[in-house]
């Protein structure tokens, strides 16, 4: 599904085929968990593939890896560079680029004194599909932001969305809904959530969920469009009450929300704001830089 014998990724510096890349099973990574990753878009544009907020998501992977002590010596224009040639090297344009960072051999609790990166790409369509969602209130909280650094996209951190996730799908739901740890709305197990009453946006402030790129674009076309938005704690009982509702994701993109825990959000998909912004979102993701930049 992700890669096949002439899919090329690069390790340490080099391009290497995927089939042939190996890794050291002593990895602190591999053992504890102890890494960093980024997920990125690479869209079909006008003049060729552009790699949407590139900057943006590799400036993230060094600030990750930088709040949980992993050393991170590469440049972030480099990277960009040679995710470029990544694409070019497999024949891409519309695909997912998943960047790793991970930690030399070391069963100890200390930080890693080497590590390496590897950055990898496959075609993907969206993470959630196309349909609207239907979700479940999980059982599991998002990790206290005291217990972790919430705003790093950490390895480790994701087996609290895959046990969400697996709880939800085992319940006959597509995807969770996770609260804090005080009871607030947080997000999805990988994406962020927006949800609209009267004409205007609400979204959980930061603090407590991961600060999504593709959320920051959401609140920035949000914004383009003249469309209030609200950020603050919420209850779940703001959300029963709402009109419609979304998520979105690198992965995800912007998809809308049928219902949480079987009730139905009353107003039509066509009709909600995420749908807008789904539409705005799709068109300016393949846009050519030098458009957005002017927008």
């Amino acid at each position: 599904m992700y890669y096949n014998e002439n899919t090329v990724i690069y390790l340490d510096g080099k391009f290497v085929k995927a089939n042939e890349a190996s890794t050291d099973l002593y990895s602190q990574t591999m053992h504890y968990g102890y890494g960093v990753f980024e997920g990125i878009r690479a869209y079909a544009v006008e003049n060729g593939t552009q790699v949407f907020k590139a900057e943006e998501h590799y400036d993230r992977l060094k600030k990750s890896a930088e709040l949980i002590n992993i050393p991170f010596d590469y440049n972030v224009q480099g990277l960009i560079e040679v995710t470029y040639e990544l694409l070019k090297r497999n024949n891409l344009t519309d695909a997912y680029v998943r960047p790793l960072v991970f930690c030399d051999p070391n069963m100890s609790l200390a930080r890693p004194n080497n590590v390496s990166i590897m950055i990898c790409a496959w075609e993907w369509g969206a993470y959630l599909g196309d349909k609207q969602l239907r979700l479940t209130v999980s059982s599991y909280c998002r990790p206290h932001p005291r217990s972790i650094k919430i705003e790093a996209k950490v390895c480790g951190h994701y087996v609290n969305s895959i046990l969400a996730t697996n709880e939800a799908k085992d319940k006959g739901f597509d995807e969770a809904l996770l609260l804090d740890s005080d009871g607030y709305l947080a997000e999805g197990p990988g994406a962020n959530l927006f949800f609209e009453k009267d004409d205007v946006l609400f979204t959980p402030q930061l603090g407590n969920i991961l600060p999504g790129i593709t959320r920051a674009t959401v609140l920035e076309l949000a914004e383009e469009l003249g469309i209030k938005v609200e950020q603050g704690l919420f209850k779940p009982e703001a959300l029963a009450a709402a009109d419609s509702a979304f998520y979105c994701g690198t992965a995800a993109e912007v998809i809308g929300i049928e219902s949480v825990d079987d009730k139905k959000f009353p107003k039509a998909w066509n009709e909600t704001l995420g749908k807008k912004l789904k539409d705005a979102y799709s068109k300016r993701v393949r846009q050519p830089k030098a458009v957005q930049e002017q927008l």
